[in-house]
């Protein structure tokens, strides 16, 4: 996983939890390439309705942060499924858990 792509996606905010989407675990890949960059992205459920604006929101943040790899790409994935396990445990304290 890139550091700085991660480190740019902090700033994207799981609206429903209010913590950011790497430290809840929902960035399974973050890879800069030639053509771009491409994001694998879980939700914490699959009837989470939040996806399409999520990608969107990342889409933005990505391409203001590296505008020479204007070519974001978000995936969303279910496998492997998402779990508290793959939180920060700063996200967990947050949470109460």
């Amino acid at each position: 996983m890139d550091d700085d792509i991660l480190a740019a996606l902090k700033s994207v905010i799981d609206p429903e939890l209010g913590i950011n989407i790497v430290d809840l675990g929902l960035v399974y890949a973050a890879v800069r390439n030639t053509n771009g960059i491409d994001i694998a992205l879980t939700m914490t459920t699959p009837a989470c309705p939040l996806g399409e604006m999520m990608s969107e929101e990342i889409k933005l943040v990505l391409r203001d942060r590296f505008p020479d790899l204007p070519d974001v790409r978000v995936e969303i994935v279910w496998d492997p499924p998402w779990s508290p396990d793959l939180m920060s445990e700063e996200s967990r304290r947050q949470l109460g858990m």
